[in-house]
């Protein structure tokens, strides 16, 4: 028997292993899923835009990884500052409170609902290795993120740590900003012209991102337990069709 309600703002594979076969996902297009999720969405599409207008001067290339600039570190502040929102919908939307900032420490909880630590992210533009990635990978041992800490050190003293504002830091962080909207909104973008949930793609086992640029692969060895277990159809009438999750 797996989990009876969807929890809010999190995707998760259904008990039989799919996501998304037979419109089983329309619950994440239900607006009480998620606050505002069109908000979060738009404001990544703005970062791929820039990204991608960014690879006109920098080449996405494992000989470019160590390359700094101010342009990149605007780029890497941005989508940190993103990143920190969408944790902070998660944790809020579910139930999570704790007096005073949240930090790190806080986010980290959502490796345990939404397994962050087992996406993988792929570049479909890339010379050389690294165009696959696992952004979270760290959480999985209760390590740092490399591409985080960067971010705080260039936040706090950007003199002293500007050189940190690495291409390839910039590269883990938005890879990491497709993980966790992929966590929560599968493939979906919300726009009115949208293409049908879980189209997908060939030969590398990967799934089309939000945005069309990146390709993802979910995790795929959820135990049963934890897996959902519903009738979509028949749950959306219910007052009350999704649960917290217990953080």
């Amino acid at each position: 028997m797996g989990v009876n309600k969807p929890y809010y703002r999190t995707c998760r594979q259904f008990i039989d292993g799919g996501y998304s076969e037979g419109g089983r996902s329309a619950y994440i297009l239900d607006p009480n899923f998620a606050e505002s999720a069109t908000h979060y969405i738009r404001a990544f599409l703005l970062l791929q835009e820039d990204l991608l207008r960014l690879f006109e001067y920098i080449e996405p290339s494992y000989k470019n990884r160590n390359t700094y600039s101010f342009r990149i570190h605007e780029l890497l502040f941005r989508v940190c500052v993103e990143i920190e929102a969408n944790c902070k919908a998660i944790l809020k939307e579910n139930g999570y409170s704790r007096s005073g900032d949240w930090n790190m420490d806080d986010y980290k909880k959502i490796e345990r609902s939404h397994r962050l630590s087992s996406y993988y992210v792929k570049l479909p533009i890339w010379s050389g290795t690294g165009n696959r990635r696992r952004p979270f990978a760290a959480w999985a041992s209760s390590k740092h993120l490399i591409w985080y800490s960067a971010y705080n050190h260039t936040k706090h003293d950007r003199h002293a740590f500007f050189q940190e504002a690495t291409f390839n830091n910039l590269i883990d962080a938005i890879s990491g900003l497709v993980v966790i909207l992929s966590a929560q909104f599968w493939t979906e973008d919300f726009s009115p012209a949208r293409r049908g949930l879980g189209i997908r793609g060939k030969g590398d086992g990967m799934e089309s991102a939000i945005g069309s640029y990146f390709r993802v692969k979910f995790p795929n060895y959820l135990p049963k337990s934890e897996r959902y277990d519903f009738n979509w159809q028949s749950l959306e009438s219910d007052p009350n069709p999704f649960q917290s999750y217990p953080y």
